[in-house]
């Protein structure tokens, strides 16, 4: 992962939003998790269904934009709950445009709270290839795809 993507990820953790136990009713993004997807395919979806804010809590100068879930959307990923949403695909319009030179592939992803070990371990067992990366020690895991 690049060093603006983990700048991103670390701001994200500073933010101070709210945790909130996931409950029954949870909308797990495990399936779009597989690595199989699009960025624009993993957020129009959220954005249309109003599980994510539409306008980015974030925009990296790569043109990552961060998405804060929506209130009450209750996102999980391989049983963990969702701190944030991340995603760039060149010339898309739904992200919006970072100050600097906007990355060349696409990514997207979660940050989830939960240890890098206990997230790898779960995304595993699931059967998806997603890139682990940890974002505060035995907190706030990233989860993300790359290149498709």
């Amino acid at each position: 992962m690049k060093p603006s993507v983990l700048r991103m990820l670390t701001a994200l953790a500073s933010l101070g939003v709210g945790f909130s136990a996931a409950v029954c009713n949870a909308y797990a993004l495990d399936t779009p998790m597989n690595c199989q997807s699009s960025p624009h395919d993993f957020i129009a979806p959220l954005l249309d269904e109003q599980s994510i804010d539409p306008k980015p809590m974030r925009i990296e100068t790569n043109s990552v934009n961060a998405f804060r879930p929506a209130r009450g959307s209750n996102l999980t990923a391989f049983g963990f709950h969702v701190y944030a949403v991340f995603g760039y695909e060149p010339n898309d319009p739904i992200f919006k445009q970072g100050s600097g030179q906007p990355a060349n592939s696409s990514t997207y992803g979660v940050v989830v709270t939960g240890s890098a070990a206990s997230v790898e371990a779960s995304v595993r067992r699931a059967g998806s290839d997603a890139l682990i990366r940890e974002v505060v020690p035995f907190f706030l895991t990233a989860v993300f795809c790359n290149g498709h």
